[in-house]
């Protein structure tokens, strides 16, 4: 086999480095990241609870919508924990106001009709709700994705409020 001679030029420079990642402790403390994490782990009780039983009907809406909300949420979470949220391409030079429409519109809306439906489904099964009723009842988990539903979406509020009393007082961060 034949060598090739070195290249005549050093290869370019690779992208600058970017600061290495660690956690933004002020937002893990702040308000909102304590509302954060509860939403998360509302909204996780919320569609493992669905999840977990069986359920048809309106209620693929509501699991949807509790997955949608919570994957979002997620991903702002950890975006604004890494304090990488200027890496999103348009949302990250606006991210209070990102927030403030995710939690308002998203957050609120959506979890506040999953509760609804939830709500209304366990409302249907009280009937198995008796003692000697010996048939499986799906009303416990109904009303438990409605009660987890209806305080997440209530975190949800308060958190959108909170961005929005920032955002009025001329504040463009989060923390």
């Amino acid at each position: 086999m034949a060598r090739t001679a070195p290249p005549a030029a050093p290869p370019p420079p690779g992208p600058p480095a970017r600061g290495s990642l660690s956690l933004h402790g002020a937002y893990l403390r702040s308000p909102l990241g304590l509302l954060r994490l509860g939403q998360l782990a509302l909204g996780a009780a919320f569609w493992v609870t669905v999840a977990a039983h069986k359920y048809e009907g309106a209620a693929h809406f509501a699991l949807f919508a509790a997955v949608l909300v919570w994957l979002l949420t997620l991903a702002l979470f950890g975006l604004s924990l890494l304090g990488r949220w200027a890496l999103v391409p348009w949302l990250g030079s606006r991210w209070l106001l990102t927030n403030l429409v995710h939690d308002l519109a998203l957050g609120v809306g959506l979890y506040a009709a999953a509760t609804g439906i939830m709500g209304y489904k366990a409302g249907r099964k009280s009937y198995c709700n008796l003692p000697g009723y010996s048939q499986h009842c799906l009303y416990s988990a109904y009303l438990s994705a409605s009660v987890c539903g209806g305080i997440a979406a209530c975190l949800y509020l308060f958190s959108g409020l909170y961005c929005l009393a920032r955002r009025c007082r001329d504040q463009r961060d989060i923390i």
